[in-house]
């Protein structure tokens, strides 16, 4: 199965999976991957190392920004197949561990049953995986504060609101934000094109995600690689502004 890969700086590349995205960070035979998409992602995510030279023997971590399902998906099977660390942010842990899920549920999708693309979305997302129990046992805080020591050196900036620990991971030298979703520029369940937060069903805590886009207009880059939606190019600082703006 053939993955939609996009290189989008030296060593960086953007994939599309099934509805959510991941990205793949290079270095030499080394390598990063950023979330792992649906469990039913899995062949397109092998694909998507394959096509960009690696293995998933070769990758040297695995980040996560956020335990949504849609996001851990494949990472309990690097972690059993392959001994992949798994790394987040401290207070995501437990949540990738299933000590509790916040996770939009069967009930709140009813009740917006009747908004523009919900319930598409929401067949796809059941027969991707999305309601599956996949607990990552052995996730992990991150090793070390600041830039991670990691292929790609990625930053992970605590953007809270839209789980209690959601990350993005910042590339300062290569201009790039790997958003999660903290910053999107597109969902099957939104109407809106380019940047944005999603629809509030689907937020922890939706004024915290709100002030986590100030957090995200004080850093620089020309690259916006989301957790849904396509590539964003342009300025970082500009693109969560009008999310902050579209949201107040």
């Amino acid at each position: 199965m053939r993955a939609d890969v996009q290189q989008v700086a030296d060593g960086t590349y953007l994939v599309h999976g099934s509805n959510t995205n991941w990205v793949i960070l290079t270095e030499g035979d080394a390598f990063t991957l950023i979330d792992t998409g649906y469990p039913g992602d899995r062949p397109k995510l092998l694909a998507s190392l394959a096509e960009v030279g690696g293995s998933p023997e070769a990758v040297t971590a695995v980040l996560i920004t956020h335990a949504h399902t849609d996001h851990l998906g494949n990472a309990e099977y690097l972690n059993a197949t392959h001994g992949t660390p798994i790394y987040l942010h401290e207070a995501e842990v437990p949540h990738a561990r299933r000590e509790f899920l916040h996770q939009v549920n069967v009930g709140t999708v009813l009740k917006n049953g009747w908004r523009p693309g919900v319930l598409p979305w929401a067949i796809h997302a059941i027969r991707s995986g999305g309601t599956a129990h996949v607990p990552v046992t052995a996730s992990e805080p991150f090793p070390s504060a600041g830039p991670l020591d990691l292929p790609g050196r990625p930053v992970p900036v605590h953007t809270p609101g839209h789980t209690d620990g959601h990350c993005a991971y910042h590339l300062p030298d290569a201009g790039v934000l790997i958003a999660g979703d903290a910053l999107v520029s597109g969902h099957p369940t939104s109407r809106i094109k380019g940047p944005q937060l999603l629809p509030d069903m689907f937020h922890r805590e939706r004024a915290q995600a709100v002030a986590s886009l100030e957090v995200l207009e004080g850093l620089k880059g020309e690259v916006l690689l989301p957790g849904h939606g396509p590539l964003h190019r342009g300025s970082v600082q500009e693109a969560a502004l009008q999310a902050r703006e579209r949201a107040l």
